[in-house]
């Protein structure tokens, strides 16, 4: 950490990651070594070797810190009221697929192989308690139990992930229909 303070080694180690994981995202994840990424990034093999031990060490890394930055993303156009709901739920799913779609798709890559399995089961364990705190605070906003949005939210990022890394609008309309009534009865509660 030589002539950096510490914010900057984290700034530098925030960009690597983000731009490593894209890297991924374009190049694919299998055959794309530590001197694909450098050259993909600008960097020499000697930058990324500073800040991670190995290429799996990135790998797992950057696949955490870049979903949990796509998560808080998807948090942060979350409806501010029930007026909103209907904005939210017709919006997210084309936000999500064109801002996140290979992020997502390299995710699945990376969480799914047998080698870090584990990571990927430790991420979506914690993307469950997030869920569930996050739908506590929306509790109050859209005036619907935290029991109910819980599980409605989870169908709604399956849909959104579903459809961003398919693009299936049968799939996603299915998941999403359109149904006036059940628009004013959520209004009404």
């Amino acid at each position: 950490m030589a002539n950096y303070t510490e914010e900057q080694w984290n700034a530098k180690k925030i960009e690597l990651m983000e731009k490593c994981y894209n890297g991924f995202a374009d190049l694919g994840l299998h055959g794309t070594g530590i001197r694909g990424l450098a050259r993909y990034c600008g960097y020499n093999t000697s930058m990324i070797y500073t800040y991670f031990k190995d290429l799996d060490d990135l790998i797992i890394q950057s696949t955490e810190y870049c979903m949990s930055r796509v998560e808080q993303e998807f948090m942060a156009k979350a409806p501010t009221d029930v007026e909103d709901l209907w904005r939210f739920i017709d919006e997210i799913p084309y936000w999500t697929a064109q801002k996140h779609g290979k992020k997502y798709r390299l995710m699945y890559q990376v969480y799914t192989h047998p080698k870090y399995r584990k990571y990927g089961q430790k991420f979506f364990a914690g993307v469950d308690e997030r869920y569930t705190e996050y739908a506590k605070r929306l509790e109050g906003k859209l005036g619907i139990p935290y029991q109910k949005l819980t599980p409605l939210s989870f169908i709604l990022i399956r849909a959104c992930v579903h459809y961003a890394l398919f693009e299936d609008e049968f799939y996603l309309k299915a998941q999403m229909k359109y149904n006036p009534e059940a628009r004013s009865g959520i209004a009404a509660e």
